[in-house]
């Protein structure tokens, strides 16, 4: 891949920064203040592939013919429901609960930005089982990890990802929140 293009990755997420660099490719991350607000009648992958685009258009007017934007946005998905970045403890507490013994799924949409280009947004989905969670260990992780700012209020490298985590279908890396085989390649098209 040649690097006549300056990659901006969208995001202050330590673990999106991680994922990007594991790519061995160079990149700056930058924080970008959008709305993530959607509209109630969205669902499931709908929801984070919304936010992502209004991330990337939030930006766009910024960037210079030599750079490529990327943004993401990661949601989790129960019965029907979005558990996104819980509030508070309690509300990290519930969705926990809520997640124990049954499937979910992860979806994370991932927008590439070019000036003059028409977006592109790509969405991945992988199905993650839990195991049985005492309040307990509930407890323990929120304590310990505080994963406030996680959707679903778990990060799935993380202790609870040992513990808890029985089955997955697709993307491990979809579960941190980006689907870097995805991001790949769609980078190889661009650059």
């Amino acid at each position: 891949m040649s690097r006549n293009l300056e990659i901006i990755l969208g995001s202050q997420s330590p673990r999106r920064r991680e994922l990007m660099a594991g790519l061995d490719l160079p990149f700056t991350a930058i924080s970008i203040d959008a709305d993530e607000s959607y509209p109630s009648e969205l669902q499931a992958g709908d929801i984070p592939y919304f936010i992502s685009r209004a991330k990337a258009r939030a930006y766009e007017n910024e960037l210079k013919a030599n750079q490529l934007l990327i943004t993401a946005d990661t949601i989790v998905w129960l019965n029907g429901h979005m558990l996104g970045k819980p509030h508070d403890e309690s509300e990290a507490i519930a969705m926990l609960q809520a997640l124990r013994n049954k499937t979910h799924q992860v979806y994370t949409a991932v927008t590439f930005a070019q000036k003059g280009m028409e977006l592109e947004t790509i969405v991945d989905c992988t199905d993650v089982t839990f195991g049985n969670l005492t309040d307990e260990e509930i407890m323990y992780y929120i304590h310990k990890y505080r994963p406030l700012d996680k959707a679903g209020a778990y990060g799935v490298q993380e202790w609870i990802g040992y513990v808890a985590c029985t089955e997955m279908r697709g993307s491990y890396f979809n579960v941190m929140g980006f689907p870097v085989h995805q991001v790949y390649r769609i980078l190889k098209t661009r650059l």
